[in-house]
């Protein structure tokens, strides 16, 4: 059985700092974020609570290529993938937590 998977990206309410996640569970990996479940995770301690993007991919496999492809690229490439699909950069928590 194949298993779906997402990549994400987080930021802070200034949007100063970006960090790139993969997850087979999209909904819970954000509500873990956005509650400090994990204190001393790199999300709880610059207070990255913002979901700006996402992306789902057939299998957990390729969402970990994906997330490793992205983690390289330069800020500014990650900016635009964001603005492609997000231009106000808004938290996307309300549209994943109705699923």
């Amino acid at each position: 059985m194949q298993r779906g998977g997402f990549i994400y990206i987080m930021t802070n309410k200034n949007k100063t700092t970006l960090y790139v996640g993969v997850t087979s569970d999209l909904r819970n990996r954000i509500y873990q974020h956005k509650a400090h479940l994990h204190p001393n995770a790199f999300t709880a301690k610059y207070n990255l609570d913002c979901c700006v993007y996402y992306e789902t991919l057939f299998g957990i496999e390729e969402a970990i290529v994906r997330e490793k492809e992205i983690k390289k690229w330069r800020r500014e490439k990650k900016q635009e993938l964001i603005n492609r699909l997000n231009p106000q950069w808004l938290d996307l928590w309300n549209e994943i937590s109705e699923w």
